[in-house]
């Protein structure tokens, strides 16, 4: 029988990418002893209010259709937001509201690409961008993050890779898997790129509001000269805690949303009233739970560095924001992969492999800073042991 192209290009971009944390989830299921740091879930529910507004839509039978753009109180909410944040105006029709950042990520693509257009993205990078990207047919083309530049993508290295088929550059800050955040003058730089190129910029903002202390985030959207040019896409799966409510949205000119419009509708015409109505609710001030998870995150991240950095050749960059810490485990002499395969073998620790998270990780894993301290640091000790007992063997 035969298939649609897009499956061909989405092959091994998938679940692939998770696979060691599907091996801890079926090791625990059997009963095995797994401290699980794969995975960026968030360490404490939505809030009540949240969670009864979304009952009380229910209840009040806020269940029937939406349409294709989003509720209309949700729509004036994330105008509001963007208003206050960018100090011009943001109307509702710049707006679509998707069920969650994935989907609105893959329908910006899908409106913005076509086959053989190249899209410029940081790597490391997020593991399913390289899915949405391949799904509209379009080539990534790969920036490095380099290290001693803090992950940050840089205005420089974007340049090199820019060629007529250039359609996007890709940012996503604060970062995942490193915990970069841009600063002003690196967003001008790209700004000055996208426009003599006349290039889009699509950016990732899921984690706008689990900075760390002393750090603040910039957006490329927040610039007026760029206002005909940049995308963004957020969800409340992170700073809300809410993942499972699935409630994002895609931001832009109007002109874009007009053109995505067709597509949201033509894929799942509009998001739950009653999840639209929380969302709303959700968005029209700070939230009371992303402070604490960025404290409480900065914290672990903290533990992890001051345990592991240095201890048998391991290096820990120190994360800015978001929900994980890398560790570069190359001197060791594995991969990855087979460091976190080994680990979660011998001593029970789940991790994510760089590898999952493009080339630039390669030789390096990623760590989840959602559990609570005390198991964080006793994975810290349970990967001190195992790299030890790695560096002895070698020697």
């Amino acid at each position: 029988m035969r298939y649609a192209p897009i499956t061909d290009r989405l092959h091994g971009l998938g679940g692939a990418k998770w696979e060691i944390h599907h091996l801890a989830r079926k090791m625990k299921s059997q009963g095995a002893e797994v401290i699980e740091l794969t995975i960026g879930e968030p360490d404490v529910p939505p809030p009540d209010r949240l969670l009864k507004a979304a009952k009380d839509g229910i209840d009040a039978g806020r269940i029937g259709y939406s349409n294709g753009r989003g509720e209309p109180g949700l729509l004036a909410a994330l105008a509001a937001k963007y208003t206050r944040r960018t100090g011009r105006t943001i109307d509702p029709d710049q707006i679509i509201a998707l069920p969650g950042t994935q989907t609105a990520l893959f329908a910006v693509m899908m409106a913005l690409l076509g086959p053989q257009d190249e899209v410029i993205v940081g790597d490391p990078m997020y593991a399913t961008y390289e899915g949405v990207i391949a799904a509209t047919g379009a080539k990534i083309i790969p920036v490095a993050l380099r290290p001693e530049k803090g992950f940050r993508l840089q205005a420089e290295d974007v340049a090199a890779k820019i060629t007529p088929r250039t359609r996007v550059v890709f940012v996503n800050s604060p970062h995942n898997p490193t915990g970069a955040v841009l600063r002003d003058a690196e967003i001008a730089a790209l700004a000055a790129l996208a426009r003599q190129h006349d290039l889009w910029i699509v950016s990732d903002e899921v984690y706008e509001e689990l900075v760390f202390p002393g750090v603040t985030f910039r957006s490329p959207f927040d610039r007026a000269d760029l206002a005909d040019r940049v995308v963004l896409t957020s969800s409340i799966s992170k700073s809300h805690a809410a993942p499972g409510f699935r409630s994002g949205w895609a931001v832009g000119p109007s002109a874009f949303a007009e053109k995505l419009l067709p597509l949201a509708e033509a894929m799942l015409f509009g998001n739950q009233p009653f999840i639209a109505d929380m969302t709303a609710l959700a968005i029209l001030e700070p939230s009371s739970v992303a402070q604490g998870m960025a404290a409480r995150f900065s914290r672990r991240a903290a533990l992890v560095h001051a345990r592991l950095d240095g201890v048998s050749g391991l290096r820990v960059p120190i994360p800015e924001a978001g929900m994980f810490a890398v560790v570069d485990v190359r001197a060791l002499g594995h991969s990855g992969d087979g460091f976190a395969r080994a680990l979660l073998q011998e001593k029970g620790v789940a991790v994510m492999p760089g590898e999952s998270f493009g080339a630039g990780l390669k030789g390096w894993i990623r760590i989840s800073l959602t559990q609570q301290d005390a198991l964080i640091d006793e994975a810290c000790t349970r990967i001190i042991a195992f790299a030890q007992a790695q560096q002895g063997a070698a020697a």
